[in-house]
């Protein structure tokens, strides 16, 4: 399964695993990490105290940047009338369409068939109605820290939440799935 598996990381697991100095932890599983441009840009558009450390790793050469028409709309946006340029939810919606993407060529015959694990952190996801296609998931970064875990990849998932928070991150203290 692990081939044809991507990992899609929201902009909030990035911020965290970055507080965290953890980024390695998207690795771990061997699967490979789809950044989705509009989340990239999210996390790096404004100087923070992570934004720096996301442009790097992504640099790095140890994910793809996989381009979104929502992105493509956003730039455009911008260019126009960057007054009227809305940026609430965008990666979540260039995720969608990248979701919904796998979704379309697994009905391709000869194609393998893809299933994409979306990374998220934001609370307000785990209660929306997010239109997940069936070979898709969605996973907390608590419950991917604690899969690691169950792995023996990584010793502590707490010790990881902690080290974010002592460096600064505001973590979400919803649990999903709930305990």
């Amino acid at each position: 399964m692990a081939a044809n598996v991507a990992l899609l990381p929201d902009a909030g697991p990035l911020i965290t695993l970055a507080y965290a100095d953890a980024l390695e932890l998207l690795c771990k599983p061997g699967w490979p990490i789809v950044l989705v441009d509009m989340v990239l840009h999210e996390v790096t558009r404004n100087q923070t105290p992570t934004s720096e450390k996301l442009a790097k790793w992504a640099a790095a050469g140890q994910v793809s940047v996989r381009s979104t028409r929502t992105f493509q709309h956003h730039r455009q946006t911008l260019g126009a009338n960057p007054a009227a340029a809305r940026t609430a939810n965008l990666g979540e919606l260039a995720i969608q369409e990248t979701m919904n993407a796998f979704a379309l060529e697994a009905i391709i015959p000869g194609q393998p068939r893809q299933t994409g694990v979306f990374l998220f952190e934001d609370h307000k996801i785990a209660r929306a109605s997010f239109l997940l296609p069936d070979n898709c998931r969605k996973i907390s970064t608590r419950a991917y820290l604690l899969f690691l875990k169950q792995q023996g990849w990584l010793e502590s998932a707490a010790d990881i939440e902690r080290r974010a928070i002592q460096a600064g991150r505001s973590f979400s203290k919803l649990r999903f799935p709930p305990e």
